[in-house]
């Protein structure tokens, strides 16, 4: 398989199948927590009691309320971080004990797309293909929500193209020969059943019933008599058919006698080469003294007797019992043994008849559901049939690339992303165990399904085997491999996928993104339809969404952490995988960068409004915590606003929002500083500093974006799932970034006007406006990077050939 070695070669060296522990310096980074949110507290306790300007609460309240804002989300942030995990796993192969490749779940990758270029989504799809997993195991839909002729073309030349591969006609072969085989066999058992039907036919001339009437004894001794075969000699013959004449004889007399004369009495004489087996049934009571069948001729009375024949019966046969049968029967079996004759040969269809009728007590003893041999063998035929339909079956499933294209009729929801991938999941062409979520940029590693896939699965000491564990989807990081220098729109997110998603990880509530995760289609299918339901009974209109609104959460833009809530909430579990399993394009243009960012803060708030988590049952207090403080966080827009607005203010009006800015607010205020920074460094440990700057720039330069999409949602505006593009939108983007132009408009004006006024000797408190003008400098600091954004141009392809040579 496909990076085999590598995957060995880099194994973690510890015992079981899966380690957890606690990330490197989380000790000290609590230690930190403790100390900064104390610290913290301080500041804070001594900004409400002790620094209000009450002479401008217009300006001095908001700021407050920013404040407190703001240490409310950092003692969320950082109890989120409290517990981070760091999960080491073995490969699917490497699993100690063997998981059999029997065993291992089927697996279908969802590729979804929209209007994104066919090569792209190409690449994806190979990509796909070439993991290391069983390819009768594996397939991979593109689905397609703009129904494009080309993307379905593309996928069934992928198709094409798989089938040729020699893995695939290996598999073919195998499958081919085991059909054949069992065709073979079909045919086989075919021609048997001819014959054993045959023997059948001739078998029905053994069995006889007759009503209770004295005539039918006579009857009964000549069906008996035209069953002679040539090879039988007379004398055993004849002494059975005289058990027979008096075994009828007793049902007719005794086991009858109070019965009505319909009363069914059933025969059946069994031929074989060197025996003779006769049973009588009857439904009455039973014969009168049938412990006289056991004794020998000499020790009974025949006089005593009164004519039941019981004597005769015995000295006659080798063997004879008389017994209750579980029809509410009782049986009369009379066996006798005799050396055929050596003249007499005997029909080659009686003797099948013979045989037949062994195998048809050992059917009915074994399959009670089998009245006969042919019975059993149509059952046999039906079940090969089956089987070798499945196998036929099995061929037309090794095409492993396939497209579905859901209809979108006019004037319905269609529910975005959502609906695309509900819509796959109950078309019914799609049946894979787990699924793999991924975007039409994210290509995955060959790798992905054997380092994501172990976490689905427990080891039982008591049963000796493997059993699904309770998890509903592993989650890996987001990458890209289209990264600008400098990342100028804050796209790498080693943030989030690291300390972040690690310390949801340790309080089980691992968010689901939306692509390179794999889920569990029960978990995806069983809660879907819990919430449909109870939506169904809210709006029973939404019956005709069905297939578009269970499974993943249809109820919110961002789909994929309104899903992973109601899973946490179903009372599954998640993981997250720190391991780059696929790279993706990131987008290269600041309108597609902010209109992303626009829907995943709306989509976060509509969850919040419909759905929030502090009320929502199933969740723990941990879980509510996590998804609750990504909900707080986007509030950060009007408070980042306040904070920006301050200085500029101070700059024209003079007025200021706290009290005093001297020694006590110097002693107050920078402890809590340092000690926040140091305690944010402790927690992003490993990541570069110029990418948590950048991460920092962008949590207060999007303040207009937060505002606006908190409001569209409170004000009850429609929200819109706007696909991300794939592809730059040349241009420049000056007109996006009006708020953060103004702001900085307003920067160099204020500290301008109070450099004027220092000149001409009428700047009071000279300090203030030296502090406010730090102030608002590192406000513009922070906002400038989406600034540059906005005029970035990729390199021309003379400078990136400069830079290549100069590297």
């Amino acid at each position: 398989m496909t990076n085999a070695v590598p995957i060995i070669e880099n194994t973690p060296a510890f015992s079981g199948n899966i380690r957890i522990r606690l990330k490197d310096r989380t000790l000290l980074f609590r230690f930190l927590v403790i100390i900064n949110l104390i610290f913290g507290g301080w500041y804070l306790q001594w900004r409400i009691l002790n620094s209000v300007n009450f002479n401008a609460l217009w300006l001095a309240l908001p700021l407050l309320l920013a404040e407190i804002y703001s240490y409310i989300g950092g003692v969320m942030f950082f109890i989120g971080l409290w517990r981070p995990i760091v999960r080491d796993v073995k490969p699917l192969r490497q699993m100690r004990p063997a998981l059999p490749e029997a065993e291992w779940p089927s697996v279908d990758v969802f590729i979804t797309c929209y209007n994104e270029p066919v090569e792209m989504v190409r690449e994806t799809a190979k990509a796909a293909l070439n993991m290391d997993y069983p390819a009768t195991k594996l397939k991979v839909y593109v689905l397609d929500d703009g129904n494009s002729p080309q993307m379905r073309q593309m996928s069934e030349q992928l198709c094409i193209g798989d089938l040729q591969t020699p893995q695939l006609r290996a598999a073919a072969d195998e499958i081919n020969s085991q059909r054949l085989h069992l065709k073979a066999q079909l045919q086989h058992l075919q021609s048997l059943a001819s014959e054993i039907a045959a023997g059948e036919e001739k078998l029905k001339s053994h069995t006889l019933t007759l009503e209770t009437k004295r005539e039918n004894a006579q009857v009964a001794l000549d069906w008996f008599s035209q069953l002679q075969q040539p090879h039988i000699p007379m004398k055993p013959w004849l002494e059975l058919q005289t058990v027979l004449g008096e075994g009828v004889d007793n049902v007719l007399k005794y086991a009858h006698k109070d019965l009505p004369p319909t009363t069914p009495i059933d025969l059946e004489l069994n031929i074989s080469s060197n025996v003779l087996v006769l049973q009588i049934w009857d439904r009455g009571p039973g014969l009168d003294n049938p412990d006289k069948i056991f004794k020998s001729l000499e020790d009974v009375d025949l006089m005593a007797e009164g004519g039941r024949g019981f004597g005769i019966m015995s000295q006659f046969t080798d063997f004879i019992s008389y017994n209750p049968t579980p029809d509410q029967r009782q049986c009369l079996i009379a066996i006798k043994f005799f050396s055929p004759e050596s003249t007499g040969i005997q029909d080659q269809t009686q003797q099948l008849a013979g045989y037949l009728h062994s195998l048809q007590q050992s059917t009915r003893l074994l399959n009670h559901q089998y009245g006969s041999v042919t019975d059993y063998l149509k059952a046999e035929i039906k079940t090969l049939q089956r089987t070798i339909e499945q196998k036929e079956q099995d061929l037309i499933d090794l095409a492993r690339s396939r497209y579905i294209a859901r209809p979108k009729p006019k004037g319905k929801p269609h529910h975005a992303k959502a609906g695309n991938i509900n819509y796959a999941l109950f078309s019914g062409e799609t049946t894979g165990d787990l699924i793999l979520t991924l975007d039409a940029d994210h290509i995955p590693k060959p790798h992905f399904l054997q380092r994501a896939l172990p976490y689905f699965f427990d080891y039982s000491m008591q049963d000796g085997a493997y059993k699904d564990s309770d998890i509903a989807f592993v989650q890996t990081p987001q990458d890209f491999y289209n990264l600008p220098p400098g990342d100028p729109f804050g796209h790498q997110a080693r943030l989030f996928y690291g300390p972040i998603q690690q310390g949801k990880d340790g309080m089980s509530s691992a968010f689901y993104t939306g692509t390179n995760a794999v889920l569990r289609r029960e978990a995806l299918v069983t809660t879907g339809l819990q919430n449909f339901a109870d939506e169904y009974i809210a709006d029973q209109k939404r019956l005709e969404e069905f297939e578009l609104v269970g499974g993943v959460s249809s109820a919110s833009i961002t789909e994929d952490m309104n899903t992973a809530m109601r899973l946490h909430a179903a009372g599954w579990k998640s993981v997250y995988h720190h391991e780059v399993l696929a790279v993706g394009l990131a987008p290269d243009d600041l309108s597609s960068t902010l209109k992303q960012r626009l829907r995943w803060a709306q989509g976060t708030v509509q969850v919040l409004l419909q759905e929030n988590p502090l009320t929502k049952k199933g969740l723990t207090v941990w879980q509510q915590l996590q998804y609750f403080q990504t909900m707080y966080s986007y509030f950060s827009g009007f408070f980042t606003l306040i904070f920006i607005a301050c200085p500029l203010i101070y700059f024209f009006t003079e007025a200021i929002p706290v009290q005093t800015y001297g020694l006590a607010f110097a002693i107050h205020f920078v402890p809590a500083f340092i000690l926040n920074r140091i305690t944010f460094m402790a927690a992003a440990w490993g990541i570069k500093k110029e990418e948590l700057w950048r991460a920092e720039q962008f949590a207060i330069a999007l303040f207009p974006l937060f505002i606006k999409a908190v409001w569209s949602v409170f004000t009850g505006r429609p929200v819109k799932f706007q696909v991300t593009p794939k592809q730059r939108q040349s241009g420049m983007y000056v007109g996006l970034v009006i708020p953060q132009l103004t702001v900085v408009i307003l920067t160099i004006l204020g500290i301008s006007w109070s450099l004027i006024r220092y000149a001409m000797g009428t700047l009071d408190n000279p300090g203030l406006h030296l502090l406010n003008s730090a102030w608002a400098i590192y406000n513009v600091s922070l906002i400038w990077a989406l600034i540059k954004a906005a005029i970035w141009q990729p390199p021309t392809a003379e400078s990136a050939s400069t830079e290549l040579v100069n590297t």
